[in-house]
C-alpha cells in the first residue's frame, strides 16, 4: 500500500487539511488559491495507482472528491447568476468563467472522439445528466459542434436548472434546441431510450458505488446501440473526480478511453450500449448479485496521450483491440 510517503500524495493530504477547515467552499481569494494549488499538484501526469493508496489515503480521496463536487456548483452558480444578469444575450460573455478554455478543449475532444466512434450521422436528440447551474458542456457542444442536434438536460437541483434556463433563454438558437428537466437520474427510466448519446457528468455519483449504479441504470434503460459518453479520471487527477474503470460497464461495449495529459482533467470514456437482453445487477446486503451481466471481452486501458487539436484523425488508432 502506498501512504503519505509521496511527495505528490503528502501535498494532496496537507491541501485538503486546508480545505476541510475553511468556513465556505464559495468562491474567495483563499478557496481559489488552494483549489488552483490542488489542480496544478494533480495535472501533472504521475505513476499513481489511487486504488493502492493507504485506507487513511483512500477516505481523504474520497472526502476531496466531494469537497470538489461542492466548490464546483458553488463555482458555477456564481458564474450563472453573473451570466444571467447581463442585458444582452449571456452567452456572448461566456469567456469570463475561469475555465472556459477547459471546456473548449473538452468539448472537442468528446465530438471528435464521438465522430470516431459514435453514429455516422448527427444526433437528433442528446440526453446530459448532470448539467448543473452552468452547462457549459452542451452548450459548447450545441453552439459548435452539434449545431442541428436537441439536448436535454437533466439535474435533480431546481435551482441549478433555474439558472441554467436563464442562460440559454436570449439566445434565438440554443433557446429552441435546449430543454432543462429537474429529475434525479435514478428515476429518468423509459425517456433514456429516445437518445442516441447520453453523456454523464463526472460528478453524477461521486464514489465507485454510486457510479456504478447510475450505470447500471443507464444500462437497463437506454436504447440498444446507444453511445454513452462518461468522464472518468486518471493518475493524480483521480484526487479531483471519481474513476471510472472499463470494466464497470456491465451492458456496455467500451470503444475507447482517452487520457488527455494537458489541461483537460477529465478522462473521456465511450461505450455502446449493447443489443443483448440486459438485467440490472442488484446487491443484497450479503453483497450477492443477482441478475444476468454482461461483461465487455477486454478491460484494457490506453495509455495517456496528448490529442491533437489540429491533427484530429490521429484518434482513431487509439482504439482499444477489437472486441468479440
Amino acid at each position: 500500500m502506498v501512504c503519505q510517503d509521496l511527495p505528490l500524495v503528502q501535498k494532496v493530504c496537507e491541501i485538503y487539511d486546508k480545505l476541510s477547515k475553511l468556513n465556505s467552499l464559495k468562491p474567495s481569494k483563499d478557496v481559489n488559491t488552494l483549489f488552483t494549488d490542488l489542480v496544478l499538484t494533480c495535472i501533472p501526469p504521475a505513476a499513481i495507482d489511487v486504488t493502492k493508496l493507504c485506507k487513511n489515503v483512500q477516505e481523504i480521496r474520497s472526502r476531496l472528491i466531494k469537497i470538489c463536487g461542492e466548490a464546483e456548483g458553488l463555482l458555477e452558480s456564481h458564474y450563472s447568476s453573473i451570466l444571467g444578469s447581463f442585458d444582452d444575450n449571456p452567452l456572448d460573455h461566456l469567456s469570463i468563467f475561469p475555465y472556459y478554455n477547459n471546456y473548449i478543449k473538452l468539448s472537442l475532444l468528446e465530438f471528435t472522439i464521438l465522430t470516431q466512434f459514435g453514429p455516422l450521422d448527427e444526433p437528433k436528440r442528446v440526453a446530459f445528466l448532470g448539467s448543473g447551474p452552468l452547462p457549459l458542456s452542451s452548450i459548447v457542444l450545441a453552439t459548435y459542434h452539434l449545431t442541428n442536434t436537441c439536448f436535454h438536460n437533466y439535474d435533480i437541483d431546481s435551482s441549478a436548472n433555474h439558472l441554467a434556463s436563464r442562460l440559454v433563454s436570449k439566445d434565438p438558437d440554443l433557446s429552441e434546441r435546449m430543454f432543462f428537466h429537474t429529475v434525479d437520474v435514478m428515476d429518468v427510466t423509459s425517456a433514456l431510450k429516445e437518445y442516441e448519446v447520453v453523456f454523464l457528468a463526472a460528478l453524477v455519483g461521486m464514489d465507485k458505488t454510486e457510479k456504478v449504479r447510475v450505470i447500471d441504470h443507464l444500462a437497463k434503460y437506454m436504447a440498444p446501440g446507444a453511445i454513452l459518453m462518461l468522464r472518468s479520471a486518471h493518475g493524480a487527477r483521480a484526487f479531483l473526480y471519481p474513476v471510472i474503470d472499463p470494466c464497470d460497464l456491465l451492458g456496455f461495449e467500451v470503444l475507447s478511453v482517452f487520457h488527455p495529459t494537458d489541461d483537460v482533467i477529465n478522462s473521456v470514456v465511450i461505450a455502446r450500449k449493447l443489443p443483448l437482453p440486459f438485467h440490472s445487477t442488484n446487491a443484497d446486503q450479503q453483497g450477492k448479485l443477482e441478475g444476468t451481466i454482461v461483461l465487455p471481452i477486454k478491460c484494457s486501458e490506453i495509455d495517456s496521450f496528448i490529442y491533437p487539436l489540429n491533427q484530429i484523425g490521429l484518434i482513431e488508432d487509439l482504439a482499444l483491440e477489437e472486441q468479440v
